[in-house]
């Protein structure tokens, strides 16, 4: 398959990037407005994978670009960026599956809160922002971008996939446990995205209080 990573120069597009390359056969391809900052973060990627001992070619493109050709397309931005990327790439989502890991929140004196928009959360703005012919599923909320960039770091994550398409959540999951370490779980329909994406913070909220947890994830036995 053809994944496409779009705002794929971010934290989490990297930390993505760098694993689908590195541990599976399907093409990765970077995207972002500006198809130079595309190209210059494929670049980078690929030296990364190289000093790891891994050759391999990650493409990149501009956002709309690689969404035409791609058969998942991950909206690796912000949360008040979503909405916009879609409306960007609309034209180009025929037969591609929409995957949204981003979650909203804001600070205050104690910490990060959970603060999803009116809709309930930020993978249903993603499905009621989308065509009604495109699956949209939520997964990728919960890892924490800095392990997953790090070549050196063994994943032994849960990665909790939400959607109502079912065949589109199937492919997915599937490509989420082609990434040596994750592995998914099925936690039903975009209604339950709320509870999902409401993890990051609590995640970051426990790294940030206690010695020797930075990069959490969730691991469900």
């Amino acid at each position: 398959m053809q994944i496409a990573l779009l705002g794929g120069t971010g934290d989490i597009g990297e930390g993505l990037a760098l694993r689908l390359a590195r541990d599976t056969d399907h093409e990765v391809v970077i995207g972002s407005r500006d198809e130079t900052k595309a190209s210059e973060a494929a670049a980078e990627y690929e030296q990364t994978l190289a000093d790891a001992g891994v050759d391999v070619t990650i493409a990149s493109g501009e956002n709309s670009d690689i969404t035409a050709t791609a058969n998942v397309a991950i909206l690796a931005v912000p949360a008040y960026y979503l909405a916009d990327t879609i409306n960007a790439v609309e034209s180009q989502l025929g037969g591609t599956i929409l995957v949204s890991p981003a979650v909203g929140m804001k600070r205050d004196d104690d910490g990060l809160r959970y603060n999803p928009p009116g809709v309930g959360s930020v993978t249903q703005l993603a499905a009621n922002t989308a065509p009604d012919d495109v699956p949209v599923v939520g997964a990728f909320h919960n890892l924490a971008a800095g392990r997953l960039s790090d070549m050196e770091a063994d994943l032994d994550w849960d990665v909790l996939v939400i959607g109502d398409d079912q065949s589109a959540k199937e492919t997915v999951c599937s490509l989420t446990g082609d990434i040596d370490g994750l592995r998914a779980l099925d936690v039903g329909g975009l209604a339950n995205a709320p509870e999902v994406e409401s993890l990051t913070p609590l995640l970051i909220n426990l790294a940030a209080n206690n010695d020797g947890m930075h990069d959490l994830g969730v691991k469900f036995w």
